[in-house]
């Protein structure tokens, strides 16, 4: 593990002009925000060593260093999943790369299924909090670490920063951007929930459901980072949804918001900007 991060650092150090300060993960049909980055360096993953490359459709694999609204920024173009068949130490790889890189904040977006009952397609969610349903932990073996980057168990009370986040809801309704907040579970996948699993999640208390995002904030607050989550709600999940679910339909419904999306995050990177961090 350790190995790979530093072999990946030394492929990448020598390519970039600068180091990024906020790094943004982007979710299932949400890729083309990257094209907006201005003074663009592009790396396909393929070509990082020790770097795996993502397997869904609507995640392109490619890291994309330079700036958005000022602020110098990395954006994952496509992220890993457990339920590909990587552990989940290899999901958050990237996360501990652009950290030991220089960024010391993640925006982290997702595509998930609605449960609470307010939400429809195309709902924008803050996410204040998550469960852990997949009961997996990509901290497992790196306590045993001790590189000053590695903090020991991380706190999560205050997993998803709640400055940050009063902050970009201050955003949104400058831009009339309407949002939610609400509790986001990570399930494994790759299968949908049953209508009796989904039963059961609303009464723990989610509000959306998703494959994914879990491990990479449980990663980035073990590394000190300040976390920023934002879900676009594509579906209602099963037993609320009028028809099978599909990942087509996940990806549309992406496209549709995707210029909401990209405003939001925008004007959250320039008050970051404005405020110089």
């Amino acid at each position: 593990m350790l190995a790979d991060l530093q072999r990946a650092l030394d492929w990448l150090r020598p390519k970039l002009r600068e180091t990024p300060e906020v790094a943004l993960i982007l979710g299932s049909g949400l890729g083309p925000l990257a094209e907006s980055v201005t003074e663009a360096v592009e790396v396909s993953v393929r070509e990082i060593p020790g770097y795996p490359a993502p397997t869904v459709s609507g995640h392109a694999g490619r890291l994309v260093f330079g700036r958005l609204e000022e602020c110098r920024v990395v954006v994952l173009q496509g992220r890993l999943h457990c339920y590909e068949g990587y552990p989940p130490q290899t999901v958050t790889l990237p996360v501990r790369l652009v950290h030991a890189l220089g960024a010391r904040r993640l925006i982290v977006t997702n595509a998930a299924g609605g449960l609470n009952p307010h939400f429809r397609p195309g709902t924008l969610m803050f996410i204040v909090d998550h469960i852990n349903a997949a009961f997996r932990n990509p901290l497992v073996g790196q306590l045993v670490d001790q590189r000053p980057l590695m903090r020991g168990a991380p706190d999560m009370c205050r997993a998803y920063d709640p400055d940050w986040l009063a902050e970009a809801e201050a955003v949104a309704l400058h831009l009339g951007i309407p949002t939610w907040r609400g509790v986001y579970l990570w399930t494994l996948g790759p299968s949908y929930e049953t209508k009796a699993e989904i039963r059961m999640y609303r009464r723990m208390g989610a509000d959306a459901v998703g494959m994914s995002t879990v491990p990479e904030v449980l990663q980035a607050r073990q590394l000190g980072m300040k976390v920023l989550g934002i879900s676009t709600i594509t579906n209602m999940a099963a037993g609320l949804h009028a028809g099978p679910l599909t990942h087509e339909e996940v990806l549309q419904v992406g496209l549709q918001v995707r210029d909401r999306l990209e405003r939001l995050i925008r004007g959250i990177l320039y008050q970051l900007s404005a405020k110089k961090f």
